[in-house]
């Protein structure tokens, strides 16, 4: 008969996180298959808990992958583990539990800790319905165009990102997202957790200069449901606000909160106006 393939989540700080069955479970297997294994081993010595353990990490899945099936084949049970969390999820593991499926393996999760729910559950923002994006494209042209993707989508956005590109992934949200309530969740279930809640103009203000370390998982409002107005509707408010004396700037401010709107765009739209009439 084959093996099993455990998919189980660990800790991703307090090593108390982690379930009585997890622990079973990594007892009781042929062979851990670990991100880091140096980083799995101070789990498993906090546990007294002696299996083999074997690496199983983004830059070896293709190869590894095919020789951790065969050895499910043979019959012998191996656990998947991350760094952190739940494997596949922003982590490796999706390659070897397609080749176990498609192998006809049983594949049973184990589940437990993951930064993605942890974060959604203490960020004080719509839970029912939440869109996932994991880390969002580094490089500054196709983030942009993910965000324009996500802009008119009502759920709760949920995304990694790495400390350093904290302030420009955020300063792009602003702009393209709008001024939205956002939370920050910073080395949760460690020594220093943190979740800074508030408007992600507030936020960027917060973090601007700072040195910003460790994990960080944001939830962001998603679009309301006034967000999607059109343009002749936008230039109805906006001359609306004009007529009153508002400034462009103010109008940007004001639109910008009351309709969930990328302020910079209501700017610029405003501005268009202005010239538009005084020609």
């Amino acid at each position: 008969m084959s093996g099993v393939l455990y998919v189980v989540a660990t800790p991703i700080g307090n090593l108390e996180d982690i379930t009585l069955r997890a622990l079973r479970v990594l007892k009781e297997v042929d062979l851990i298959a670990a991100e880091d294994t140096r980083h799995t081993q101070k789990l498993l010595s906090h546990y007294a808990i002696k299996r083999p353990l074997t690496s199983y990490h983004e830059h070896n899945e293709r190869v590894k992958a095919p020789a951790l099936v065969e050895r499910l084949r043979r019959g012998e049970s191996i656990a998947l583990v991350s760094d952190a969390g739940t494997p596949a999820i922003s982590d490796p593991g999706y390659r070897l539990v397609v080749a176990a499926v498609e192998a006809g393996i049983q594949v049973t999760p184990v589940p437990g800790a993951s930064a993605m729910t942890a974060a959604l559950s203490g960020a004080a923002l719509p839970t029912d319905r939440f869109v996932f994006e994991g880390f969002m494209p580094a490089k500054k042209t196709e983030r942009r165009k993910r965000l324009q993707e996500l802009r008119a989508d009502r759920r709760t956005l949920v995304c990694y990102e790495a400390p350093h590109r904290l302030a420009e992934l955020m300063g792009d949200m602003l702009e393209i997202l709008g001024d939205r309530e956002v939370a920050v969740a910073r080395e949760i279930s460690k020594v220093h957790e943190e979740i800074r809640r508030g408007r992600i103009s507030e936020i960027l203000k917060q973090f601007a200069g700072g040195d910003v370390k460790g994990e960080l998982t944001l939830v962001v409002g998603g679009s309301r449901e006034d967000a999607n107005v059109s343009q002749a509707q936008l230039e109805r408010e906006i001359e609306k606000l004009r007529s009153e004396g508002m400034r462009v700037k103010e109008i940007a401010e004001v639109l910008g909160i009351k309709l969930g709107y990328p302020k910079k765009l209501i700017y610029r739209l405003a501005l268009q106006l202005d010239a538009s009439a005084n020609r």
